[in-house]
C-alpha cells in the first residue's frame, strides 16, 4: 500500500519548500555530464509537483538556482538556463492545463534576458491560476534577501514612513521575497547533505527539517510521501510542552 494512502489531509503542510540536491553525483555514478544530471532533475520536479497537486498542498518552493553558484563553471552555468528556458516553454502548457501559478523569488534582474523575458511570460500568463503555486527560488540566497529587506526598511524610515520603535519581526517578513506566501512547515533536502545552504534562513525558523539520501533525479512520488508521513509523526510545539499541547 502506498504510503499516500496513510497520510492524514488535515494535517498536511501547505507550504514545502526543498533544496533538489544531487543532480551532479547522481550524473557522475553514471558516467555522465552535471548537465546530464540536471535535466534528469526535471522529471523528478514533475512527479513532485503533480503530487503535490493531488493532495492539494498550496505552495512548492524549489530552491532552482542559488547566488552562490554563479561560481560554477560558466559552462554548466549556461547550460542551466538554457535549460530554464526550455523547461518553462514546454511546461507553461501544463501548468495552466493543472490550474498552477508560477512565482519567483531572487534577483532575477541578475538573469539572462532570455530566462527572465520566459519567466515573466509564464508568470504573466499563469497569474489566474488557483491551485499549487510553484515557489523558484532562481539566483536567490537568504543572505541576500535579508539585506535587502534591512535596506527596504531603512528606506522607510528614512523617509519617514515607519518609526524605528515599530519595527517588529512582521516588518521583516512584510519586507522579504516571500511577503505574499505562508512560511514553509516542511523543508526537504535530498542527496544526504545535512544543512540548508543560505535558503529561506528566516522562514524556516519553525519548519521541519527533512533529509534523506536519495539523489534528486531519483526522488520520485513516494519518496515525497514518506517525508510527508515524517512531518505528520512530529510534535510541533514552537515553544510550549507537550503537554500544553495536550490541553
Amino acid at each position: 500500500m502506498s504510503v499516500k494512502n496513510q497520510l492524514i489531509k488535515e494535517r498536511l503542510p501547505e507550504h514545502v519548500a526543498i533544496i533538489m540536491d544531487g543532480n551532479g553525483r547522481w550524473a557522475k555514478k553514471r558516467g555522465n555530464s552535471r548537465v546530464f544530471g540536471h535535466r534528469s532533475g526535471v522529471k523528478a520536479v514533475r512527479a513532485v509537483l503533480e503530487a503535490a497537486g493531488e493532495l492539494e498542498i498550496g505552495y512548492i518552493t524549489l530552491y532552482a538556482f542559488s547566488t552562490e553558484n554563479w561560481k560554477r563553471p560558466k559552462l554548466e552555468v549556461d547550460a542551466l538556463m538554457a535549460l530554464l528556458v526550455s523547461t518553462i516553454t514546454s511546461e507553461t502548457k501544463t501548468f495552466m492545463k493543472n490550474n498552477v501559478r508560477l512565482s519567483v523569488i531572487g534577483c532575477i534582474d541578475t538573469l539572462p534576458k532570455e530566462v527572465k523575458r520566459k519567466l515573466v511570460e509564464c508568470i504573466e500568463k499563469t497569474s489566474q491560476n488557483s491551485g499549487l503555486t510553484l515557489n523558484l527560488a532562481i539566483s536567490y540566497s537568504a543572505r541576500w534577501e535579508i539585506t535587502d529587506a534591512v535596506k527596504k526598511i531603512a528606506e522607510q524610515v528614512k523617509n519617514n514612513e515607519l518609526d524605528v520603535d515599530a519595527i517588529d519581526a512582521e516588518t521583516i517578513s512584510n519586507n522579504l521575497t516571500t511577503a505574499n506566501i505562508p512560511d514553509p512547515e516542511l523543508m526537504i533536502r535530498t542527496s544526504g547533505e545535512l544543512r540548508i545552504s543560505n535558503f529561506l534562513l528566516w522562514q524556516l525558523a519553525y519548519a521541519e527539517l527533512y533529509f534523506c539520501d536519495t539523489l534528486w533525479p531519483d526522488f520520485q512520488k513516494e519518496d515525497f510521501y514518506e517525508a510527508l508521513m515524517d512531518f505528520q509523526s512530529r510534535e510541533r510545539r514552537f515553544g510550549k510542552t507537550s503537554e500544553q499541547l495536550k490541553k
